[in-house]
This record gives C-alpha cells, structure tokens and sequence, in this order.
C-alpha cells in the first residue's frame, strides 16, 4: 500500500512532506519529505543521489508472508517492494544508499525477544546482504521518533520523543492486537 501523496504542508520541517503510515511505502523524485512516526516499527529510506530519486517503507514485523507478497506491513515485503519500485523507475542498484530509524522497544511486555530490537536487527542484515551501505541509522533504545527524508539530497531529520508519549506507544500495542487477530492481507492505519 502505498502513502497518500497529496500530502500536507509540515511546519517543523518547512516544506511539503507526505506522512507513512504502518505497510506504506512510496518512491518519488519530487521535492518533499516524507515524514513517518516510529516506535518499534523500522523506516528504511533508499535514495540513489545520481537521480534525486528516493523513498522510504515503515514496516511493523521482521521477515514477510509469502502468501501476501504485496504487504509492506513484513520487513522482507517492504524491502522488496521499495527496492523494486525505486529499480523500476531508474536507480541503480550500485548506487542506492540506505538510512534506517526506528526499532525502539516502546512495547512492555516483550523483554526476552522485543520486536524493536528484532526489526532493527532485521533492517541491518537485509541491507548487508543487499550490499546497499547503511549511510545512518537511529535504531534501538526505548523512544518513539518523528523521521523525515528528504528523497532529493538523501537528508534525514529524526527527532526522538519522550519516552512517555502514551499515544504513540497506546496506538502501537493496539496495532499488534489486532494483527494477532486478522489475516495478512488488507490494509492498518495507524497514527
């Protein structure tokens, strides 16, 4: 599923910028940010710097569904169909390079295997053994953060919020209640 690209006008960044949700991924060359809000779910964003070209997922579980391919809401889905789409519209595999954010422990409960620390050890081994070099990375820790990135020029913005910003955390233990219950397929908003 892709991001709504009308997108709206964000003040803190003062620019047009379109927001992900959780299972968004969107490519574009037009300049703006896309901006996406992270707690234990993993942005990655892939630019190619030749074309100005660049894009950004938001993914809610390491590993994918091979029986819902089309589902960014799985690491290896997002991975796949944001390369895939950056490839169809000119990068150059050699030349993408990656900025990660995200994987913060938020969620209590989930000591002995947390899924932050399990979606950001995910991001950093798909990238290696995509041989795509991981540029920055904001991973871990137990905050939600506010990502932006800018697919022109590569520059990404993180602002890390408190760690009792109830809401954030609220949404996402609601979100993992009900990807428990429902099948693969079909779309979550979130945030």
């Amino acid at each position: 599923m892709a991001a709504d690209a009308a997108g709206y006008f964000d003040t803190a960044l003062q620019t047009r910028a379109i927001r992900l949700l959780p299972a968004d991924y969107l490519v574009t060359d037009e300049p703006v940010a896309l901006v996406t809000l992270l707690g234990s779910c993993v942005a990655a964003c892939l630019y190619d710097p030749v074309l100005g070209l660049g894009g950004m997922n938001h993914f809610m579980l390491p590993g994918g569904d091979a029986n819902d391919a089309s589902s960014a809401r799985y690491g290896a889905n997002a991975m796949e169909l944001l390369i895939n789409d950056l490839l169809k519209r000119g990068a150059r595999r050699q030349r993408l390079q990656a900025k990660v954010f995200g994987g913060g422990n938020v969620l209590s409960g989930f000591h002995s295997d947390p899924i932050g620390t399990r979606n950001a050890d995910f991001v950093v081994t798909y990238l290696a053994a995509e041989k795509i070099p991981v540029l920055a990375r904001d991973l871990g820790d137990n905050q939600a953060r506010k990502v932006g990135f800018f697919v022109r020029t590569g520059r990404s913005f993180v602002k890390r919020l408190p760690p009792t910003r109830d809401g954030v955390v609220e949404a996402e233990r609601a979100l993992y209640g009900r990807l428990a219950r429902a099948p693969a397929a079909g779309s979550v908003e979130l945030f």
